[in-house]
C-alpha cells in the first residue's frame, strides 16, 4: 500500500496524515536497527538511497543531550536515542573532547597490529562483567554472527557434533544478516529471504516445558545442541524482561550438557536495564555475550564477549577490517569513564522508577486504550490494549505532534529508551507529552 503524506500550509509533511498498512508501519522499528524504518521507500528520500526504510517525516539535524532539532528549528525530546543507542545523549561534551583527541593522534589502523585504545577497553570490560576476553567488531548483528561461529566450534570441538544446534527463543531478535535473521525467531522477518542458514531451533521465551521438550527431541539421538542464544530482555520482541527463575534453570541445564549460554545484550548492555549487565538482574552468569548499541554512545563498535573456557577462536579464525579501531575503542572508553564518574547506572535506576511509576498512571487514566507497562531501567515498554484500534506506530507518529520521539516494539507496544544521563525534569516532560498523546487522539 502506498504512504500518503500530507502536506501542510507551510509546504512540510503534515504527520497527521501520514499513514500506511499495518505490514508498513508497524512492523517498521525493530531493536537491532539505528533507523525508524523498514523495507519501502520513503516519499521524501532522495532517489539515490535504496528503499530500505519507511522513515518518519522529520529530519534531524543537531542534538544537545536529550534533545534534537529538526531544519526548521523545532525542538523534540528524544527518548529513542539511536534506538537505545546514545548513551550519554548528544553531542556529550566528553565524548566530543575525548573523539577530537583521537582524530588529532589516529583514527584507524588494522588489527595487524596492536591497539592500545582496544586492549585498554578489553580490560575494562573484562574488569567489569563475567568474561575473559573480548572479540572487537562494529556491529550487534556481526557480534551475533561471531557468537554463532563460536557457538559451532563448540558444538564441533567440544560437543562432538556434526551439525550443531542453536537454540534460540521466539519473538527474539538478533539481526539482519542471514545468520542473525535465521537466529531470529520472528517469522515476518525471514518472508523473501530463503533459504535460511540451518541450524537454529526455536523455543518459547521464559518457558521451561517449551525448553525442555525441544531439548529432549532434539538431543534424542545423541548430542545435537551447540548453544542457547538469548536476550536478557527483549526489545523488539515486546520489552518482555527475562523471568529469572526460567534463566536460573537455563543455566542448569546448559552446564549440564555442556551447551554454551550466549547472551545477546546488544540492547541490554552498558547500563541500560539499571545495572551494568542485563545478566546480573537474573542471577546467573553467561558463558558468552554480545554487545554493541550503547557500548560506543552512537559510534559504530561491536564485541564478544567471552568467560575463559569459551575463549575457542584460534588464530586466523575471525576477523574484522575495522572492529576495534582507536576511534570506535575511544568512544567506547568514552562511555564507560562516563558511566563511572558520573554514576549513571545510579540514575538509570532512579529515571528508569519514575519512568514505569509515571507510565503506570498513564494506564490508570486511559484504562480503553493501555493495558499495562514492563521493562528496566530505562527500557520501558508501554503496552496497548488488544481490542483497541491504536496501535504502537499510530502512537509513534502522534507523539511527534508533542515534540516527542518514541519507538514501537511490534504492533501493541511503544518502547522508551532515552539517554542514560535523562533527567527527572525530562522524565517529566516526557511523561506529559505522552498523556497530551493521549488525551488528544483517544
Amino acid at each position: 500500500m502506498p504512504i500518503s503524506l500530507g502536506v501542510s500550509n507551510k509546504g512540510s509533511p503534515d504527520i497527521k496524515s501520514f499513514q500506511g498498512s499495518v505490514v508498513e508501519l508497524v512492523d517498521a522499528p525493530h531493536s537491532k536497527c539505528g533507523t525508524f524504518g523498514f523495507v519501502g521507500s520513503s516519499p521524501t528520500a532522495p532517489t539515490a538511497l535504496m528503499g530500505t526504510y519507511q522513515r518518519l517525516p522529520l529530519s534531524i539535524v543537531r542534538g544537545k543531550g536529550c534533545w534534537v532539532w529538526d531544519e526548521k528549528g523545532k525542538k523534540y525530546l528524544d527518548a529513542v536515542a539511536g534506538i537505545a543507542t546514545c548513551s550519554l545523549g548528544h553531542s556529550d561534551n566528553a565524548m566530543r573532547r575525548a573523539l577530537t583527541l583521537q582524530l588529532n593522534q589516529i583514527q584507524h589502523v588494522s588489527n595487524l597490529y596492536r591497539i592500545s585504545e582496544q586492549e585498554e577497553l578489553a580490560h575494562w570490560l573484562s574488569d567489569k562483567s563475567c568474561a575473559d576476553k573480548v572479540f572487537f567488531c562494529n556491529s550487534g548483528a556481526e557480534a551475533n554472527e561471531a557468537a554463532i561461529k563460536l557457538a559451532r566450534k563448540h558444538g564441533h570441538n567440544k560437543r562432538g557434533i556434526d551439525h550443531p544446534v542453536i537454540l534460540t527463543s521466539k519473538a527474539s531478535f538478533h539481526g539482519r544478516t542471514l545468520a542473525t535473521l535465521s537466529a531470529t525467531g520472528q517469522p515476518k522477518y525471514h518472508k523473501g529471504f530463503e533459504p535460511l542458514v540451518n541450524g537454529f531451533e526455536f523455543f518459547s521465551y521464559n518457558n521451561l516445558q517449551s525448553l525442555e521438550v525441544l531439548i529432549e527431541n532434539l538431543e534424542r539421538n545423541g548430542p545435537s545442541i551447540a548453544a542457547v542464544l538469548i536476550e536478557p530482555l527483549q526489545g523488539e520482541g515486546g520489552v518482555n524482561p527475562g523471568d529469572p527463575k526460567f534463566f536460573k534453570k537455563l543455566r542448569e541445564i546448559c552446564s549440564k550438557n555442556n551447551f554454551l549460554l550466549i547472551f545477546d545484550e546488544v540492547q541490554t548492555g552498558m547500563g541500560r536495564t539499571g545495572k551494568l549487565w542485563g545478566y546480573e538482574h537474573l542471577g546467573i552468569m553467561p558463558d558468552a555475550f554480545t554487545l554493541a548499541k550503547g557500548l560506543g554512545g552512537g559510534h559504530a563498535i561491536g564485541a564478544l564477549l567471552v568467560q575463559k573456557h569459551a575463549d575457542l577462536f584460534a588464530k586466523g579464525e575471525h576477523a574484522s577490517t575495522f572492529g576495534g579501531n582507536p576511534f570506535a575503542c575511544k568512544a567506547a572508553l568514552t562511555v564507560a569513564e562516563e558511566i563511572e564518574r558520573r554514576d549513571i547506572i545510579n540514575n538509570v535506576h532512579n529515571r528508569g522508577v519514575q519512568l514505569q511509576n509515571g507510565l503506570k498512571e498513564l494506564v490508570k487514566k486511559f484504562p480503553k486504550s493501555l493495558k499495562g507497562v514492563r521493562g528496566l531501567g530505562l527500557i520501558q515498554g508501554l503496552v496497548l490494549q488488544d481490542e483497541t484500534t491504536l496501535t504502537a506506530q499510530t502512537i509513534v507518529q502522534r507523539a511527534l505532534n508533542e515534540r516527542l520521539l518514541v519507538v514501537a516494539a511490534g504492533s501493541k507496544v511503544i518502547r522508551m529508551v532515552p539517554p542514560l544521563i535523562i533527567k527527572e525534569n525530562e522524565i517529566r516532560q516526557l511523561l506529559k507529552k505522552l498523556e497530551n498523546t493521549f488525551q488528544i487522539h483517544d
